[in-house]
């Protein structure tokens, strides 16, 4: 055939699979679907390859032949022109990578977790300290060029201050790195990494400072603060007694809404998005915390229970002591309950992977039980002498 010639190439019928030479390993090629390319086949170091040079007509015959006679040139100085393509592409995407920054792989990697996350709060804690402590020093950098010494201009000035928040923010910055890394946006070790690196560097965060608890409460005072809360008349009290009653965490109890209540059966559900387990959990209501909720006032347009002095608001966070603790301590030491049911009632997940298989129930029936016990301990009468509990009550 020759040649071929843009006046051959019209001629031909470019519908049907074929293969089209024009000499020296060049040929247009139509695939069996129709697709029209053209190809240089060689010989280099013993094997025999297929290199394309684009598509037809966007590359023209006169195209396809300057390309071809490049990939000649490279294989005469011993040079797989399809290996060299390929490190060129790969040249420049790892150039490319180098220009992406710490923030957009922030906002990439959030992104593709963040719908797993069902903790709300979470979500947002992940975004704030980034967003607070990082993005100011390295949120503009090359995520490629962050090293320790940037990591560790992050973490220093929180790290002896706030070390639980500093510790958090190294887990999310490792995190980020890590996955930037698997998206080949950076190379080399986890800067962020904490053994064998940065715990050389930063004291452990056990070291920096004790973790305070709220202290807990002897259950035996209990009664006595119940009594003294009772006295005190205000949406702060009501809520506080409420959370005691029911073993509840603070959070849970001032975000209750009044759809959460069912006032029939007496039950409080607790939605899985306000729960640190991330499972909902129902609340078997006592006679006095019924009456708490049949006294407070309800508002139309308001869907919280305890209600703060701004419209459409919950009440904010009350200091408090570990009544949760206290309310353990009773049930450990005071009743023949068993173990699962008082942590049940606490909302703990069972540590015990068999424990929890066969525990599908919430105990629902059997926690009432128990709470009307814890109730009725909470309300006992307490001796005129008795001891005063100190009571700090937040402002409504």
């Amino acid at each position: 055939m020759g040649k071929l010639s843009a006046a051959k190439i019209a001629k031909l019928d470019l519908k049907k699979q074929a293969q089209y030479g024009d000499g020296r390993g060049l040929w247009l090629q139509v695939s069996a679907f129709g697709t029209r390319s053209w190809i240089l086949r060689y010989m280099i170091a013993g094997r025999a390859r297929v290199m394309g040079l684009g598509p037809y007509p966007e590359v023209t015959l006169a195209e396809a032949r300057e390309r071809a006679a490049g990939a000649r040139k490279q294989i005469r100085d011993g040079i797989d022109p399809i290996d060299a393509r390929r490190e060129k592409r790969m040249a420049a995407k790892i150039e490319a990578a180098k220009l992406t920054s710490f923030a957009q792989c922030v906002e990439e990697y959030l992104e593709t977790h963040e719908s797993a996350w069902k903790n709300q709060k979470h979500r947002a804690q992940w975004r704030s300290t980034i967003a607070t402590y990082a993005h100011p020093i390295i949120g503009k950098l090359p995520v490629a060029a962050i090293d320790t010494a940037l990591v560790l201009k992050v973490l220093r000035p929180i790290w002896l201050k706030k070390p639980e928040t500093a510790s958090r923010l190294r887990g999310r910055i490792e995190r980020i790195l890590a996955w930037a890394t698997v998206s080949e946006y950076r190379q080399g070790e986890n800067p962020a990494r904490w053994r064998g690196h940065l715990q050389e560097m930063l004291p452990a965060k056990t070291r920096v400072r004790n973790v305070k608890h709220h202290s807990a409460l002897p259950y035996k005072d209990v009664p006595t603060f119940m009594a003294q809360l009772r006295g005190r008349d205000s949406i702060s009290a009501r809520a506080l007694e409420f959370t005691i009653l029911n073993a509840n965490r603070t959070g849970e109890a001032i975000g209750a809404k009044w759809d959460e209540v069912d006032f029939s059966t007496k039950v409080w559900t607790v939605p899985a998005d306000r729960m640190k387990a991330g499972k909902e959990h129902r609340v078997p209501l006592t006679d006095r915390a019924m009456e708490i909720l049949k006294l407070l006032p309800r508002e139309r347009e308001n869907p919280y229970v305890f209600v703060s002095g701004k419209k459409g608001t919950a009440l904010s966070n009350m200091a408090m002591l570990g009544f949760r603790s206290s309310f353990r301590d009773w049930c450990a030491e005071q009743t023949n309950y068993p173990r699962e049911l008082a942590e049940a009632a606490l909302a703990h997940t069972l540590p015990d992977k068999v424990e929890r298989a066969y525990q599908r129930g919430d105990l629902l029936e059997k926690r009432r039980r128990l709470m009307s016990e814890w109730a009725k301990f909470c309300a006992k009468p307490v001796a005129k002498s008795g001891d005063v509990v100190a009571l700090h009550e937040a402002r409504a």
